[in-house]
């Protein structure tokens, strides 16, 4: 009696797992709607150059979809160790997409943004050194090649004027 009541067990218990499985609930509508998908462009493992010196790259980058699809990770890794990352994801009741960074400086930002209809532009406050205020604009723009530019632009004056930041294109890495 004990190996049939053992065995019973067994596959009640496998039964069960089977069916939690199977009725696993979906992703939420906002992970899954066209508007939650516009940074898709940007997915990848990619190799990062300067846009004025496409030759050599400066960092890899890793940029995944996790999460039921709800949110974008970054992973920023520079050649030059000054490591970084980033989470993203599209919030349905401000109809915005929200950027997280940080990195192994100790810098962080929140960025706030969407779709143009051609690029992601996003924007908050990035502070820099001697500049605890400095506002920092982000444009993501896929390109016809496949390939990303990543243009960031600051701010001194809460914004009525902007200056060159950085100019990055990301290229789908090789593979080895």
């Amino acid at each position: 009696m004990r190996l049939r009541t053992a065995s019973f067990t067994t596959a009640l218990v496998v039964a069960l797992c089977l069916t939690a499985y199977s009725a696993a609930p979906a992703p939420p509508a906002g992970c899954t709607s066209v508007a939650s998908r516009q940074f898709d462009f940007w997915v990848g493992h990619w190799d990062v150059f300067p846009a004025s010196k496409r030759t050599r790259p400066i960092a890899h980058s890793l940029i995944e979809r996790l999460y039921a699809g709800c949110g974008i990770r970054e992973n920023w890794m520079p050649f030059s160790g000054h490591n970084g990352g980033s989470l993203n994801a599209y919030d349905p009741t401000t109809r915005k997409w929200r950027q997280f960074w940080t990195d192994s400086d100790g810098s962080s930002a929140l960025f706030e943004g969407g779709w143009t209809g051609s690029a992601m532009v996003i924007e908050g406050v990035w502070p820099q050194p001697g500049k605890p205020t400095q506002m920092t604009r982000i444009t993501y723009t896929p390109l016809h090649d496949g390939s990303v530019e990543q243009k960031g632009v600051t701010s001194d004056d809460h914004g009525r004027t902007w200056q060159p930041g950085f100019d990055l294109v990301y290229r789908a890495a090789k593979k080895t």
